[in-house]
């Protein structure tokens, strides 16, 4: 058996042989994983304590992990960074399936979707058009080419160094935010299902995605992301498939779908205008009207809140209070901001908050509802800019396009789109069904329940700080208002909110764990393959032997994972924004240069290089501008602007992309064209018939 696991991990033979071999492994394992769930369902009838389910679902899992990282360790060049280019179409896009649906996606879409009704349906368009981008326009050619890296490509493509350090520089820094979202969602399930506290969750995480990915590389990564889908998508499906058949009596999630959204619109008339909600409402807009009073009065508001607190404190322990009273003003007191700036910035937040718990709740099933604070054309615009923002993306992210680079030939390369496409249908066709389960679930046994009767899960997520509640109207009853649900919650507490076994909770907690951890990988392995082979060996040293860049690449990729858990661990924001970021940078940086490096010979090195800069310049402008007030750590204050035309941050990149085109257009024709032997480069990639007679 042990000898049959080495030859499954061990380098790529290929051979008819291989690939059934392959398939009775993997089928292997998913009964044996399935046989596990069933074994610790068993054992929790039996008695066994939650804590110890969510132990042995991360023991289990990371030690899983862990054993195939270990025997796919590799000293060989190709096989570390693309596999050895021999792994089969099928196997490739479940590998694919896996790297692209991170956490974002096991955690965060659905979650979008519970918060924001249809209008996180952009999402789903945007990741799985995407895709349909990489098969025409990307995967093939890029196949054709047959390096080991985008800036590989853009550096023969363009000619000379400037190009590749460019294409390296958006790349680590797109793969970079986007893995500080798959560690902090890593964070998330450690602290919540073992009980750990969130910053050491994260490093313990991060753990597991290093021996993943730190001995054996790509071809590492490439087999655990494989067995990482099977968990994943079990993990996805099991509670949404029992939630269906509790709902409409189908196990099929799009069936039971339609009559959860019709049950959730009912309840969504009832609840919204209920009397205790609309007073709710009523109570927060008037928070958010006294808040903008005392910003609008700064400086001199701080002094009188200082001052009204240090009263409040002293009548207190004049009248012999409550030590819990006295020491709730004295932590309100201390933790007053220092300077105007700060308060202006931590009341801004807090006066957005509370403008957004007052406004009229958004309807499940309606596309552009027509608010007062929002008008209907604005959410259109920003529905249809992430859409476009994340199919570009999709089609440009480094990671997703490497994976290309493993298949055996260019038919495999397209084949793989397909095989990825059907494996991410499997959840993404969950994910609506998932987000209106969870809502229906949340309605029926949450609004107009007392607060002092919730159950222990509310708790439970208040602790890791991703539920709030605050009963603003003091009526002991909790309305939908005063209920504050982070969207990364959602997928990981609906089988806590609907009172299934909590044997599911450890599964879907191990399935956003497999999300998390096969994303980073790949990430990581983009990042240290850019400093490592396009930085280290391609400019700085070309002479440095095999086994020295492999570990100048692992020391690079140790430094980094520890870098992306030290932020992760300061909680930036939600998983699904720092994921749209990312996909608006990578959409920004590199979609006209490779499209335009494939499709349009003149395309030259100044055109590619400034494309790449404006593009890449003017989305982390609008990026920062509209979505931070401040970076202290920067001494930047005060930086804050209106959005243009309303569209969010995470839609950035809706100006980069076009910008990026026109400036390649405009800076090729402005000077000379790149030599015949680049535009060969073009002919060879598109038209390997018309190059070999000549044309």
């Amino acid at each position: 058996m042990a000898r049959g696991w080495l030859r499954w991990f061990g380098p790529i033979r290929g051979g008819n042989g291989f690939v059934p071999q392959l398939r009775r492994y993997y089928l292997a394992y998913t009964l044996g994983f399935i046989a596990f769930v069933l074994a610790l369902a068993g054992l929790e009838q039996l008695g066994m304590p939650p804590r110890w389910i969510g132990y042995a679902f991360l023991l289990f899992t990371i030690l899983l992990y862990a054993t195939i990282g270990i025997l796919s360790r590799t000293s060989d060049v190709t096989e570390y960074y693309v596999a050895g280019r021999r792994v089969p179409a099928l196997f490739n896009g479940m590998a694919t399936g896996a790297d692209w649906m991170s956490a974002a996606s096991f955690i965060g879409l659905a979650g979008m979707l519970f918060l924001s009704g249809f209008q996180g349906l952009a999402y789903v368009m945007g990741w799985t058009g995407g895709y349909v981008l990489v098969a025409l326009l990307l995967a093939p050619y890029l196949r054709k080419f047959g390096q080991y890296t985008i800036p590989d490509f853009l550096a023969a493509r363009y000619g000379g160094t400037v190009p590749r350090l460019v294409g390296v520089s958006a790349a680590i820094l797109a793969s970079f935010v986007y893995v500080v979202a798959q560690i902090y969602g890593v964070g998330l399930i450690t602290s919540r299902f073992v009980g750990l506290q969130f910053e050491i969750g994260v490093f313990v995480g991060l753990a597991g995605i290093l021996v993943c990915s730190f001995l054996g590389g790509m071809r590492a990564v490439t087999w655990t992301q494989v067995a990482q889908y099977v968990v994943l998508i079990i993990a996805y499906l099991t509670p949404v498939c029992i939630l269906g058949y509790k709902v409409s009596g189908s196990v099929v999630p799009p069936v039971a779908y339609g009559e959860a959204v019709q049950q959730v619109s009912r309840l969504e008339e009832k609840i919204f205008d209920l009397p205790a909600e609309k007073e709710a409402r009523d109570l927060y807009r008037a928070r958010a009207d006294a808040i903008y009073e005392r910003i609008v009065r700064l400086p001199d508001s701080l002094e009188e809140e200082r001052a009204r607190l240090t009263v409040k404190l002293n009548d207190l322990k004049a009248n012999n209070a409550l030590l819990r009273d006295i020491v709730a003003v004295e932590k309100a007191r201390r933790e007053l901001p220092h300077s105007p700036e700060e308060a202006r910035v931590k009341w801004e937040a807090q006066m957005r908050e509370a403008a957004d718990r007052g406004a009229q709740p958004i309807r499940h099933a309606e596309a552009f509802p027509e608010r007062p604070e929002m008008e209907s054309h604005y959410a259109r615009l920003n529905f249809l800019s992430l859409v476009f923002c994340l199919m570009v993306g999709t089609a440009a992210l480094p990671h997703v396009l490497m994976r290309y680079y493993t298949t055996p030939t260019v038919r495999e390369a397209r084949e793989s789109v397909f095989w990825s496409l059907f494996f991410i249908l499997l959840l993404y066709i969950a994910a609506p069904a998932y987000a209106v389960f969870a809502k229906l679930e949340v309605f029926s046994n949450l609004i107009n329940t007392p607060i002092i009767k919730l159950p222990s899960w509310v708790a439970a997520w208040g602790k890791v700080g991703l539920v709030h509640i605050e009963d603003i109207n003091r009526d002991g009853l909790l309305q939908w208002a005063e209920l504050s649900l982070n969207p990364d919650v959602i997928v990981l507490a609906t089988p806590e909110i609907a009172g299934l076994p909590y044997v599911v909770s450890g599964l879907v907690a191990a399935g956003g764990l497999a999300a998390a951890l096969s994303t980073a990988d790949g990430l990581l392995l983009v990042i240290t393959s850019a400093l490592s082979h396009d930085v280290y060996y391609k400019i700085f040293r070309p002479q440095a032997s095999t086994q020295w860049r492999l570990v100048v690449s692992k020391s690079l990729l140790l430094v980094v994972a520890i870098c992306a858990a030290t932020l992760a661990a300061q909680r930036p924001s939600t998983i699904l924004y720092m994921v749209a970021w990312a996909f608006s940078i990578a959409g920004a940086a590199f979609f006209p240069a490779l499209v335009m490096g494939i499709f349009w010979r003149r395309a030259n090195r100044a055109g590619a290089v400034a494309g790449m800069v404006v593009g890449l310049t003017i989305t982390l402008y609008y990026m920062v501008r509209v979505q931070f007030d401040s970076i202290p750590w920067l001494g930047l204050h005060g930086i804050a602007m209106d959005p243009w035309f309303g569209i969010d941050s995470t839609a950035a990149g809706v100006w980069g992309v076009p910008l990026g085109f026109i400036t390649i257009v405009v800076v090729s024709l402005l000077t000379p064209p790149p030599p015949h032997a680049t535009q060969n480069v073009v002919t060879r990639i598109r038209y390997p018939r018309l190059e070999r007679e000549g044309f």
